[in-house]
């Protein structure tokens, strides 16, 4: 039993059309389901990946335009790292960032291994970064992406949490989750962070952790921040095998949640992030054609009856032209 990486990253939006432009025009990913969030019907869900929609590509955010901007402390997911392969690729994504005025710290080399990394901000100042894959990383690209197919992004390379203490995460990830300690380096501002991986290891299966004990603790996720990561399992009886390790000694994880596309089980952290884990499948061809992902509103089958209402209380997402750079 061994969760195999990154299954998909959930942040908050303020702006549901301004997000879709973003994401599928400026960092052409494929908008691969429109649905809502189940425990909120009144928000959307929207997840953007692949061609496909697979595992380990689907970066999601909830819509919640009234609930504030997020506030850095720790207890965070505070950085999401996404696949490109090359130098050339980051040299690509440098000047189109340029091009749309989106904020960026440059191409740096970052651990042992000195990978390069393009950190940059989307518009409402979600924290991301292109991470050299090495061509690690596997994905089908959008075939109508406006990202050439040899600069696309090709899904999660690593996520960084923000804490106060390590050694109790540490211990969780590596005794009941199964990751190892594999590296560690400085950000520029000289913060030590120890890199875990899981499966594999590399590309897709890392989570990075940097400490800052000086830094409130926030709970609260608002706009520009990410609600929570999700760990891949293959099939349904390692997903109840994972529910049953982790409820003999966190209490905080929840029963298995169906969520039509895949099933669930929460929990957090000792240091207080919100952790999933996901099955594989079904996926979300399940309920629409490969051809025509992301283009209707899809709802799991136990909200279909409810879909008039939900509907009616969901903003429009409208066309936002980002062929004129963002201000």
């Amino acid at each position: 039993m061994q969760l195999s990486g990154i299954h998909h990253v959930t942040a908050v939006t303020g702006n549901a059309s301004r997000n879709v432009a973003f994401y599928t025009q400026v960092l052409g990913m494929r908008l691969t389901k429109k649905t809502v969030n189940q425990d909120d019907v009144s928000a959307y869900h929207l997840f953007y990946g692949d061609e496909l929609g697979r595992p380990g590509t689907d970066l999601t955010f909830f819509d919640w335009p009234d609930t504030g901007y997020h506030r850095p402390g720790t207890g965070t997911i505070s950085t999401i790292s996404l696949g490109v392969t090359g130098r050339d690729a980051l040299n690509w994504w440098e000047k189109r960032f340029n091009d749309f005025n989106i904020s960026h710290d440059g191409i740096q080399k970052r651990g042992t291994n000195e990978r390069l990394v393009l950190p940059f901000r989307d518009p409402e100042g979600q924290r991301l970064e292109l991470v050299d894959d090495a061509g690690k990383l596997e994905s089908t690209p959008w075939r109508k992406s406006p990202v050439l197919v040899e600069m696309a992004i090709h899904g999660f390379y690593a996520v960084r949490l923000t804490l106060s203490k390590l050694e109790p995460s540490a211990r969780f990830l590596t005794e009941i989750l199964g990751f190892r300690r594999a590296d560690t380096y400085q950000t520029p501002e000289q913060t030590s962070v120890t890199v875990f991986e899981v499966g594999s290891g590399g590309p897709g299966a890392e989570v990075h952790v940097e400490i800052h004990p000086e830094w409130p603790f926030h709970r609260f996720v608002g706009i520009g921040g990410v609600h929570h990561v999700a760990f891949r399992t293959p099939n349904e009886e390692e997903h109840r095998q994972w529910r049953d390790k982790i409820a003999k000694v966190n209490p905080t994880v929840t029963p298995v949640i169906d969520r039509f596309y895949f099933h669930s089980i929460y929990f957090r952290e000792p240091g207080g992030v919100l952790f999933e884990i996901a099955t594989d499948g079904p996926g979300f061809a399940v309920d629409e054609d490969v051809a025509t992902l992301g283009e209707r509103l899809s709802l799991p089958p136990f909200l279909e009856q409810e879909r008039q209402v939900i509907e009616a209380h969901l903003r429009p997402i409208t066309p936002v032209d980002l062929t004129v750079p963002l201000k």
